[in-house]
């Protein structure tokens, strides 16, 4: 427990000189851009990782108290779009406890259906953080997601 809070602390101290650094030695809009996607997308995976359980608590919570909580095994995870790795939020997974220990992060695919009338995100929870691509990631059966997090950075 202590390492991680000493890990977490360190990965937020070198977030921060990077801020600070970053922008003496970048000089163009571009890398600007480039610092600000970066930051959000460490920064997101920082807060996902430090506040998966009390926000699993809270949703859990929020859900008996309205009587619909939920039976099975909860967790939150990042959701990661497919390609990049980006993080780009959470979600709140459901399923037997089997299935929701092996579920690592939730990819998003998106997709426009009609020309772009309709926009699809579809949400597939995934056993690893870093999908990339596909073809060697194993799609987790029988979880689904029942809460999306947004984290206002």
């Amino acid at each position: 427990m202590f390492k991680n809070i000493i890990f977490s602390n360190t990965i937020l101290i070198i977030l921060i000189c990077l801020l600070i650094a970053a922008p003496i030695f970048m000089q163009t809009a571009h890398a600007s851009s480039i610092l600000d996607r970066l930051f959000k997308t460490l920064g997101i995976g920082v807060v996902v990782d430090r506040f998966a359980e009390p926000i699993n608590d809270f949703i859990n919570t929020l859900t008996l108290n309205r009587g619909v909580e939920v039976q099975q095994k909860t967790k939150v995870v990042p959701i990661v779009t497919v390609g990049s790795g980006t993080y780009v939020g959470a979600v709140q997974v459901a399923g037997p406890e089997e299935a929701i220990n092996r579920v690592e992060a939730v990819a998003q695919l998106e997709g426009d259906f009609r020309g772009g009338d309709f926009r699809i995100r579809a949400l597939v929870p995934i056993n690893t953080k870093n999908p990339g691509n596909l073809q060697n990631v194993e799609r987790i059966e029988e979880v689904g997601v029942t809460a999306l997090i947004d984290i206002n950075i």
